[in-house]
C-alpha cells in the first residue's frame, strides 16, 4: 500500500489493523517533517513494515491510498470580467502592510463552456492533473483510491457556484478570505473529480469508478459493520454516511491499471457508480 499525505497516521493505522497480514508493505510519501514524526508514533506498532518514502518510487505494484490529497493541491484562480478571463494573483497592498488581489489578462480559462457570470471567480486544477499523470507514470499494476469532497465538472462549473470553492480552515472554523491572518490557516479547494478522471484516463490509466462516499461504504460492508457496533460508534460511523455531512459531499474515485473484475466490477462501486457523470 502507499499512502500521499497520510496526516497524523491514523488511516494507516486502521487499515494495518484491518488487513493484517495480507498489507506486506506500507509506503508513506509525506513532506511534512512534523506530521512524519507524529505517523512514526502512531504506526511504532507495525515496525517495519511501514516506512517513509522521499521521492515516488519508480515502479508501483500495489494500492494507493489519498485521502484528502487531491484537495490540499494549489489551485489557479480565475475571475470572469464579462469579457475574458483573467488569472488572480496576490499583490502587496498600496501602504505595504497587508495583501490584496491583483487580476491579469491569461489564455487561460476553465474547461466548461459555462454560460458565465460577470465577476464569476473560480479555480482550475493543474498541479493535481499534473499529480494524476505522474502516478500514471509509475503505476505499473494496482489501484488508486482518491477519497475527497468535490463534484464532477457540470455541478463543479454551475452557474449559480460563481464565487468558486476556495475555502480556508483553522481551528473548526471556516471562511472564505486566505489574505487574511496569512499563514495560519489551512487553504483548500474542492476537487474537479472530472478534470481528474480525464488526466489519469489521458495519461492511460482505467478509470473504474466514481461514487459517494457512503454508497462506496454500503458497498463494501458498512451495514453489517454498524449493525455489530455500540451507540457510541453508530452515532459517529453516521457521519460518514450522512447526506447533510460526509456521505454526499465527499466521492470516491478508483483509478487502475491491469486489473480484471467480474461482471459486477470492484465491490464499492457494484451499485450508484457515477462515472457517467465526470
Amino acid at each position: 500500500v502507499f499512502e500521499f499525505g497520510a496526516g497524523s497516521g491514523a488511516l494507516a493505522a486502521q487499515l494495518l489493523g484491518a488487513l493484517g497480514e495480507r498489507v506486506r508493505r506500507y509506503a508513506i510519501v509525506e513532506l511534512s517533517a512534523a506530521l512524519r514524526e507524529r505517523q512514526r508514533a502512531t504506526l511504532a506498532p507495525w515496525g517495519e513494515r511501514v516506512e517513509w518514502l522521499d521521492v515516488w518510487p519508480q515502479a508501483m505494484h500495489g494500492v494507493v491510498i489519498g485521502n484528502e490529497v487531491l484537495d490540499a493541491m494549489p489551485v489557479t484562480l480565475l475571475r470572469f470580467d464579462g469579457n475574458a478571463w483573467l488569472e488572480r494573483g496576490v499583490a502587496c497592498t498600496a501602504g505595504g502592510d497587508g495583501f490584496e488581489w491583483a487580476d491579469r489578462p491569461t489564455p487561460l480559462q476553465p474547461p466548461h463552456p459555462g454560460p458565465w457570470l460577470p465577476g464569476t471567480v473560480t479555480e482550475i486544477h493543474p498541479q493535481a492533473e499534473a499529480f494524476v499523470r505522474g502516478l500514471a507514470e509509475r503505476l505499473a499494476c494496482g489501484a488508486a483510491f482518491f477519497i475527497d469532497y468535490g463534484f464532477p465538472e457540470a455541478e463543479y462549473y454551475h452557474l449559480q457556484r460563481s464565487t468558486g470553492t476556495l475555502m480556508c480552515h483553522r481551528g473548526h472554523m471556516a471562511d472564505a478570505d486566505p489574505l487574511a491572518d496569512v499563514g495560519l490557516k489551512d487553504i483548500t479547494a474542492h476537487v474537479n473529480f472530472s478534470a481528474v478522471a480525464l488526466a489519469a484516463q489521458d495519461a492511460g490509466l482505467d478509470v473504474l469508478g466514481y461514487t459517494s462516499q457512503a454508497r462506496f461504504l454500503y458497498n463494501a460492508g458498512f451495514a453489517g459493520l454498524l449493525h455489530e457496533a455500540g451507540l457510541p460508534v453508530r452515532a459517529m460511523a453516521a457521519r460518514l454516511v450522512n447526506e447533510h455531512e460526509m456521505g454526499e459531499l465527499f466521492k470516491v474515485l478508483m483509478l487502475g491499471r491491469g486489473l480484471q473484475f467480474g461482471a459486477a466490477g470492484p465491490i464499492g462501486f457494484a451499485a450508484g457508480d457515477r462515472s457517467h457523470r465526470l
